[in-house]
Formats: structure tokens, sequence, C-alpha cells
């Protein structure tokens, strides 16, 4: 079984491997290995368990230790998710671990320079600051934060210090699909599973290219076809790509086409007389915007008042729009009014990033409930995420500037009261006032505090902002020369944001530290530590606490909860304080698992149900809700709001929706009217800008960029360039050209009709290569809801570098 798909991904990871081998044979490699092979055993070897640590899929790998070294990796045969495959990055997992730049020690810079200090005097540098001035301090952390370091995060600064600005840098990848599915179904995350992939005969990607972001994830569907089986993929996209490839029609839009799109696919519904009468009659209600101040619920309307706004949708008139021939709208009713099909839509930060992110959301959800194609395997609209822990620690923990644990919110005084009552903390501790979400967190730092910038000290962990955010030359650069402003950065490696950084903290790395994810389809994943980090890096969790318990020993009465003990005490069986902030003593209890069983009974509120710690470390992770069975078992849920598996739909209902903004049990079907992006090409800046991501690289490639194998596949990043705009600029393939929009400029070789191949007007960079920023150029619009902001459509004008002027070509160094 899987043969071909297994050949494929294993192929992929050989070459990259084999090609280093031969071309430095210096370098050490790990061992490239398949589920099926036979793990080699022998004295001082043991293989662990452990989730991949780069994107939302979850796939689990084997991890064999040596010498107290990682020796090899290899898939994880037992785990549903991946069924023992690796993409080329999770084969490589490993070698992320042993760059030569890692960080050691904590520095300090002083007249300029880093120097090296202890621990000691890093945690109380911190805690002296925040006790300072508390209001005035942020935390910016990450989807890459396991669940305990999110929580102990969030604890920090809304139970501790009040102070409710702290947000992820999942603000940027998947707030969007959040807030499409709070508008849509009253609670987050995708009621369907991998297994939709399993069972699907209609496959369509919106925006999205998983050939390459989620190759284990596509490579389900692909194997299927290979095996006789008919699966029909639709791509939708803006410019081809390799899941363009694998696709039975590719479906070319304008930037923001898709929302027209889908509102042409419900005007046909509709006009066609296809949709599901009786679904839509008994599981869903119509909504849309407010006239003067839109809101995430929306205002109710009619089914009549919805046919009357979307007949305007027309074919033709979202070809207009959209670019996609009026005859393939037509194609894509045809397949949505027929419930013989079984249809799955995937997508990630191409409707994420995006100006309507929560209405795009909103809408495709309202495609499928519109349609009837929800609830059966098979039939799903599914958002994916691209980092670990994404869902588990971000949208579950609630690490946002608005939210609390388990689905609660710091406006409501209901969800404080509960969570000062789970935390025993006096009553009012907890700011009602939401803080800062990403943009606005680094806006406030780099503006001057005497124009009222009010953030002077900024913790960032476990994220590279000095590389992520957009527009960086607003956003992070101007940091630059601000005495008063300070910036702390935990991370392994050097980065873009350590550059900036007045203290730097060497922190350790994936199987470093015990760890639990929450991946893209719900399933929480633990894993123990298995190796020691390097020098004196540490883990996150320990900084957290100890820089709690330094704020105690200051007197912060935050740091206590109404009883008088610290706030992240943890007691050893006769009831004696273990010190756990400090490090030597850190492990002498398994902190992980008492932050999580603290956080367990967060998770019933929305049905979000986790299982003890102890059963996630017998399992290779398992998807929620997780309900006790009569046995003492524990049981996992596939299809959420489906009753044939969802425990918490009520007995004999095919379906509930049993957290509805509206309190009846439905779903919610939204119109939104299409809108123009808020800036397009013109005489000065003709060519549409998209950013994105490569298969070898993850993210900003801070980790990826360490192993050789991986780095020498992909060593530089590029402007992909449509043949006859090169033709018509004389611009030649591999020739450096200069990228500039109206915020900043970058030089980047040009790789024409490449990897992946724009269309006319239109260029595709990504963004993993940290000397060749294309976020100077990016835009800071964002969606109005999420705040997520637009990473895939902007104007940008290329210049060959002779004919820049001297001043355009310094601007760009």
């Amino acid at each position: 079984m899987d043969t071909q798909r297994r050949r494929f991904l294993k192929s992929a990871a050989m070459a990259a491997a084999g090609s280093m081998v031969a071309a430095n044979t210096d370098l050490i490699s790990l061992p490239v290995m398949g589920a099926d092979d036979t793990l080699p055993d022998g004295d001082g070897l043991t293989w662990s368990k452990a989730p991949c640590r780069f994107c939302g899929t979850g796939c689990h790998v084997q991890v064999g230790v040596e010498d107290g070294r990682i020796v090899a990796v290899a898939g994880d045969k037992h785990a549903d998710v991946n069924k023992g495959l690796l993409c080329v990055k999770g084969y490589h997992v490993g070698g992320i671990l042993y760059g030569e730049d890692r960080l050691t020690k904590p520095l300090l810079r002083k007249d300029g320079e880093l120097v090296e200090i202890e621990w000691d005097e890093a945690i109380d540098i911190i805690a002296k600051r925040i006790n300072k001035a508390p209001d005035r301090f942020a935390f910016y952390g990450s989807g890459q934060w396991t669940i305990p370091e999110g929580y102990a995060a969030q604890k920090l600064m809304k139970g501790g210090l009040s102070n409710n600005h702290i947000d992820p840098n999942a603000r940027l990848c998947m707030a969007s699909a959040v807030t499409g599915f709070l508008a849509t179904y009253g609670v987050d995350e995708p009621a369907g599973c991998y297994a939709d992939l399993d069972a699907c005969n209609v496959l369509i990607t919106w925006g999205n290219n998983p050939a390459e972001m989620h190759p284990v994830l596509f490579s389900r569907v692909t194997d299927r076809r290979s095996r006789g089986e008919e699966v029909k993929i639709i791509d939708i996209s803006t410019r081809r790509t390799r899941t363009s490839d694998a696709a039975n029609e590719y479906l070319e839009m304008k930037p923001h086409g898709d929302v027209a799109i889908s509102l042409g696919i419900m005007h046909l519904l509709i006009e066609n007389d296809s949709y599901d009468k009786a679904f839509v009659k008994n599981h869903c209600n119509f909504r849309g915007d407010e006239a003067d101040t839109p809101t995430l619920t929306g205002e109710a309307i009619s089914e009549e008042e919805f046919r009357k706004r979307i007949a305007k949708y027309t074919p033709e008139h979202v070809e207009e729009l959209s670019g996609v021939p009026a005859e393939k709208i037509r194609m894509l009713a045809d397949l949505f009014g027929n419930r013989d099909h079984l249809i799955t839509s995937l997508w990630c930060m191409g409707m994420n990033q995006h100006t309507m992110g929560t209405a795009i959301n909103s809408l495709v959800h309202g495609v499928h409930l519109l349609s009837g194609h929800f609830g059966r395997p098979g039939d799903a609209p599914t958002s994916l995420t691209g980092q670990p822990s994404a869902c588990g620690t971000v949208r579950e923990v609630g690490t946002l500037a608005h939210a609390l644990p388990g689905g609660r919110v710091v406006a409501k005084p209901e969800h404080r009261s509960q969570c000062e009552g789970f935390w025993n903390l006096p009553e009012g501790r907890i700011n009602p006032v939401p803080g800062y979400h990403t943009v606005k967190m680094f806006d406030q730092f780099t503006k001057p505090t005497a124009e009222g910038g009010d953030i002077d000290t900024l913790f960032v962990q476990v994220t590279n902002p000095g590389q992520t955010l957009p527009n960086l030359n607003k956003l992070f650069n101007d940091k630059q020369g601000m005495e008063d402003k300070f910036l702390i950065v935990s991370d392994v490696y050097p980065t873009a944001t350590t550059q900036l950084a007045d203290l730097i903290l060497p922190a350790a790395l994936w199987v470093e530290k015990n760890g639990i994810f929450g991946n893209s389809e719900r399933r929480t994943q633990q894993w123990f530590k298995l190796v020691d980090p390097p020098g004196e890096a540490r883990d996150d969790t320990w900084m957290t606490i100890a820089i709690a318990h330094r704020l105690f020993e200051l007197g912060h009465e935050g740091m206590k909860d109404k009883d008088g003990d610290f706030l992240f005490a943890v007691k050893d069986d006769e009831g004696n304080e273990i010190p756990i902030w400090e490090f030597e003593h850190y492990y002498d209890v398994n902190v992980d698992k008492h932050l999580f069983e603290e956080y367990r009974p967060f998770t019933t509120m929305k049905h979000k149900n986790l299982a003890p710690y102890d059963e996630y470390v017998k399992a290779r992770g398992m998807r929620w809700p997780v309900v006790e069975q009569s046995d003492g078992s524990w049981r996992e849920t596939k299809f959420r709001f489906s009753g044939f598996d969802d425990p918490f739909v009520a007995e004999g209902k095919e379906f509930d929706f049993y957290h509805s903004n509206t309190e009846d049990g439905k779903a919610q079907i939204w119109f939104h009217e299409y809108q123009s992006p808020p800036e397009m090409p013109d005489k000065d800046f003709p060519y549409w800008l998209c950013t994105g991501r490569v298969l070898e690289h993850w993210h900003t490639g801070t980790m990826t960029r360490r192993v050789t194998q991986l780095n020498r596949a992909m060593p530089t990043s590029y402007v992909e360039m449509n043949m006859e705009d090169a033709r018509d600029q004389n611009i030649r393939q591999g020739e450096t050209v200069i990228l500039e929009s109206r915020r900043g400029t970058t030089e980047l070789p040009v790789w024409i009709d490449g990897r992946g191949r724009p269309p006319r007007g239109t260029v595709f960079v990504p963004f993993f290569d940290e000397t060749k920023l294309i976020n100077n150029c990016t835009l800071d619009a964002h969606d109005p809801f999420s705040k997520q902001p637009d990473y895939k459509k902007c104007s940008v004008r290329v210049r060959k570098i002779n004919d820049a002027t001297p001043s355009q070509v310094a601007k760009s160094d």
C-alpha cells in the first residue's frame, strides 16, 4: 500500500541527502529511513515518538538517539496522520538541532556590542523592566509555542500582570480562518479531518499549494488516483504551481477573485434550484453585515434577501471580477449542486492573508452549507495551518490579545470570572480591555514614546518578526536607535530579529524539551525531552516561570493567587513547593504535565475536551473532543457536529451546530459584497506581488537553512517572472533585479517560468531568505475582523539594476 506515494516522498529526501554527501564528505548526514525499514537497534540506541517540528500537518516521526545525540529519524508507521511517510523537511528534521551557530549563552547589548551574561542577570533585567512599567510590556509568541509554553505566557500576562498585550505570529497566518469559523459556526476549528482526503471524489484547493506546503496530505489524494480511484482535483490560484500540475482543472483567478467565485457558485445554486433545501431549512440561517458598524456576528437576513443580494453575481459578472471564465463558474456550481459527489475544500494562507479574509472564509463555508456538502466523510470545508501548534496553542489556549483559554474572551465579565476561578485569582484581576494585535503591537513598539508609542519592552519567543512582519521598514526596522525601547528575543539561532535585540536568550529546540502540539485536524500530540540542549540553552516555559518568580520576589502582587501562593506553584505529594524557577530543579517534576492538567478544565467549555496527559503519552495524538467511555477508555472524534460521530450532538439529530451564534443549533450562510484589493497595480507599480513558501524551507528558514541538504537544494530566494514580462523588460534568466514597492525594496535573482508560473503582470517571491527580505515591500493593510495582513497582493515594479538610480540601489542594500 502507498507504494508510489512512499517512493515519491522518500526519493525526494534521498536525492537531497545524496547530493550533500557527494558535494562535501566532511558533513554528517542523518540516514533517510522509511517506516517499513527495520529500525536498527543496538547498545545505546533508543527510538522515541515525537511530532515533526515543522508545519501544521502533524506528522509523527521516530527519533533515534545514541550517546545523547539524534542519529536517525524515520517516519512513524503507527501514526494515522502520515502512516510512516515524511516530506523532505521531515526526513531531515533531526538536523535542525545541529547548526554550527546555535545560541548557547544569554547575550546583552552593551555599547552596541552583544556580550555574554549569566541567566540570573538576564532574568533580573527582564523582571525589573516589567515591574517598572507592567502596562508598557508586550509578549509576542507563536504557533510554534508548545501548549504549555503558550499557556504559561497567557497566565503570566492576563492572570498575573493584568496585561492583554500578548499576541502570536499566528495572527499573520491563520487569524482569518478563526474568524471565519466563529462567524459561521460560533466556534473555531474544522469539523472534518484528514480522513476526508481518503473519501472525497472532488478536491478543490483555494489559493493553496499543498503539493509543496502540505505534501504528505496531498499525497493521500494523488496516491488514490495512482491506484485507479477517480478524484477530480480543481486548483483555483493566481499562479500555476505543482498542485496545478496535478489538477484536472486549473482556474487562474485575479487577486481577490476567490470572493467573486464563491458568490458566483452560490448565485447559481440558487438560480438553478440545486441547493440542498432540506439541509438549509433544518440547519442554516442567512446572515449579512450590519449597515453601519459590521461585526463578526452580523445581522439576520431572510432567504429572500440573500437571493436578492446575490442575484448580481452572475457567471459573466464573476468572470469580470475574477478572470475565471463563466463556463468554469457553472462547472463548479454543477459539482456542488450534485449530492452524489463528496467535495473537500482546502485552503491555507491564500484565503487567510487577505483583507477580506474573514469574508472569503465565511463564503466558502457558505458554499458547502448551501449545497449540503458538509458533515459526511469526504464532504468538508477545511482550513490547514502552517505551524505545528497554531491550533493547539494559539486557537485553543487562546494566546491572542482578546482571548482567554477555552474559547473565552476578556471583554465578557462572565468569561473573566470563569478564568479567575480556574486560576484562583482575586476577582477583577483580568483586564477587560483587549490588548494590541500583532500589527498594532509592533507599531506601538517602533513608534517614538513622545509620539504615543506606549510599548517599551517587548519579549519575542519562538518566532522571527524581523523577517515575517509586513512592511518591515515601518513595523520593525524603525526600532533601531530608540534607546528607550528594549527588545528581548528567545531563539535557537541568530535571526533577522536578533539583529536588533537588546537581550538574546538561548532556547531549547524540539526534543531538547518536553512538549505538546495541536495540529490542523484537532489532534493533540505529546513528546518527551530526548536530548540535552547545547550550552546554557533552556526551555521557553522555564524562562516565563523564572521571570514570573523574579517578579514575585520583587513584590509584584499579580504573581500571587488569592491565597498568596506563587502563580505557578507546583507542589510535591507532601505539599512542599518545588522550585521549578531554578533550572536545576525544573525537571524534578514534569512541568508540562502540571500545566496541561491545569489547562484541561478550560477545554470543556467549548466542547474541545482533552484527555488526561498520560493518555497522550500512549497515543500518536487524539482529535478532540476526547471523551471518557463507560469502560474507562478515551474516545476521540473525527467529525464534529455530525450525529454519527460527535458525542455532543443530541441523540437523534443528524447535525447539531451546538455553539451556534443564533443559539438555535444552526450554522450561518453569509453574504459579503465583493470589494477591490486596497492596493492595485498602476503605471508606477505595474505588477502584482504575491509571497509564499517553498517545499525545502519552512517559513523564515532559520531551521531548514541550517540543514545543508535542504539549503543546497534551495539556497536562495528569487522572483518568479512571466517570460513575456521578462522579455518586455529585457531581463534575463538569473539576472539580479530590484523589486520595489511604495514601502521598500529588495534585490533578487529572476527565475523565469520556474517552479511556479505566474501570469503576465504578476511576480512571486518566497519569504524564507533573510538576506532578501521581501517583507520590505509587502503591505500592512489587514482584515477588519481578524487583523491579519494581506501578504498575497500589493503592487510593485521590477527594475534592472543598471536602470536604477544610485539612491535606489543604496536603499535596497
